[in-house]
């Protein structure tokens, strides 16, 4: 079967996915509470779309398309405050956070394009800065009870999947479907989009391109900042003031990928083009003083100050940390993430 026509969406519009885990505010072990908070929230006005993942422990809520960054983040503080009162009534609370290998958290950002040939353009793009989302999204850093040692453990897991990782270099739309998925089809292996657990995938349904790399943040204020500052950077890279893209830049990218979900944001990257080593600090802080006026242009300046709070605050991996080092105790560094997400 062809691959669906890639519709056509307004460009650097906004949409996200977010993954969260439902526990037991007693224990704070997995609660398998999603039918009862969907039936729940099926008997009021829910501000967006929610819906079950693959376990009882966990659901899926997404926002409306925006286009700009406050509106989005409005909207999901809404998400959060009617999540957070159903999850009251149940006993269970809500956040994002690595408990089980598979049972994994994380945001999904969609950004609309104009056509399927930009989708290509922005999606290889980007490579460049994937692991900024990484290290500023990364709240992964347990697995099983045990410090892994990774600030996104979250990544490793998603990277066992044989469909993982890097899409493909491809710019035309027209040879992606005929050549490449055509080819993957007759395989066996896959039967749409879905099938691909690429790092960025284009979306043909819903015209845009989908970034998978973040864990669920523990706010979703840092969820709505991590999209805005997607959307500033694809505004910025269609300006096309940048280098295009070329196969060579994945040389390099497994290494950064690393860096970023080892070190978070104490890793250091290998520039795609120049081949300089660059700590990714530096580098995140560069890039918002670079696409300030995009920026300025689209009225979010208020999302690179969230950005650069994350850099000087640090990730939230970095604060679950600080919180077991603190309380002796993972149910602590639970009940911390919790309380996080509830603002």
């Amino acid at each position: 079967m062809p691959l669906e026509p890639f519709k056509v969406s307004e460009s650097l519009t906004l949409g996200v996915e977010l993954e969260l885990q439902l526990v037991n505010t007693t224990d704070f072990d997995l609660a398998a509470s999603a039918s009862d908070m969907l039936h729940l929230l099926e008997r009021q006005p829910f501000p967006g779309d929610v819906k079950p993942e693959i376990t009882e422990s966990m659901i899926e809520i997404s926002t409306d398309v925006h286009r700009r960054h406050g509106d989005l983040l409005l909207q999901l503080r809404q998400m959060r405050d009617v999540l957070t009162r159903a999850g009251d009534r149940l006993n269970v609370a809500l956040y994002g956070y690595l408990a089980k290998q598979f049972t994994v958290f994380g945001q999904h950002v969609h950004v609309g394009c104009a056509s399927a040939d930009e989708a290509l353009f922005l999606l290889h793009a980007l490579n460049r800065y994937l692991p900024h989302f990484i290290a500023l999204s990364a709240s992964s850093p347990y697995s099983q009870g045990v410090d892994t040692l990774f600030d996104s453990a979250r990544l490793n897991s998603v990277f066992a999947f044989p469909l993982s990782g890097r899409a493909p270099f491809i710019l035309s739309w027209d040879q992606f479907q005929s050549e490449y998925f055509a080819k993957m089809e007759g395989t066996g292996v896959v039967k749409s989009m879905k099938d691909f657990y690429w790092d960025i995938r284009p979306k043909p349904e819903f015209g845009t391109i989908e970034l998978r790399v973040c864990d669920t943040p523990l706010s979703v204020e840092r969820a709505a900042a991590l999209a805005g500052y997607l959307q500033i950077l694809c505004a910025h890279l269609l300006e096309r003031r940048e280098p295009a893209p070329v196969e060579d830049d994945y040389l390099v990218y497994n290494y950064n990928r690393f860096q970023a979900c080892r070190f978070g944001l104490d890793g250091v990257l290998v520039h795609p083009k120049t081949h300089e080593r660059l700590p990714l600090r530096e580098d995140i802080l560069a890039t918002l003083r670079r696409v300030t006026p995009v920026a300025m242009d689209l009225g979010a300046g208020d999302v690179l100050d969230g950005i650069y709070h994350v850099v000087a605050e640090g990730n939230h991996a970095s604060f679950l940390r600080y919180r077991f080092q603190e309380e002796g105790s993972l149910p602590a560094v639970v009940d911390a993430a919790v309380e996080c997400f509830r603002q």
